[in-house]
């Protein structure tokens, strides 16, 4: 990764370049087209990284004054240990940015935050197809061997 890439907390000015991160994290997921998110759903997620009382943050890769990437976690208990757990929730960088470092610094970067909030553990979860991402995952973490079941309502 070039030395001049910084990982950072996102800022209110930060809106015009996170959104199409953003908007390029869902289409990735199929969140698009018809199945894209209710706007509101975007504002309420800007909203809660600014607003104290909300778990939820978000850090972005940032080169030369442009977004590479963003990545965003939160904290939350568990009936498993006193601290709190950090799930790291999305990641994602722009193709221009991938294979160059930026998914492994922003992870770092919620690993150090995950540290400084006393948390002991960070996950997270992808699609079983997800293979490029699983090659950086499998170095940077373990696999738990979980499997996620959902019901959607």
């Amino acid at each position: 990764m070039s030395d001049d890439v910084i990982i950072r907390f996102v800022t209110g000015q930060d809106y015009a370049q996170w959104l199409p991160l953003w908007d390029g994290y869902n289409a990735f997921y199929g969140r698009s087209g018809p199945t894209a998110l209710a706007p509101e759903i975007t504002a309420t997620t800007w909203q809660r990284f600014f607003d104290a009382y909300e778990p939820v943050h978000a850090l972005v890769a940032e080169s030369s004054g442009k977004l590479l990437g963003l990545t965003h976690y939160l904290f939350h208990r568990s009936t498993t240990a006193i601290e709190p757990s950090c799930y790291l929730q999305d990641l994602f960088t722009s193709e221009a940015a991938r294979g160059k470092g930026v998914g492994r610094a922003l992870i770092n970067g919620v690993y150090a935050q995950a540290k400084l909030a006393g948390s002991p553990r960070v996950y997270w979860q992808t699609h079983k197809t997800n293979h490029v991402a699983m090659q950086l995952y499998d170095k940077v973490a373990e696999n738990s061997g979980f499997i996620v079941y959902r019901r959607i309502f």
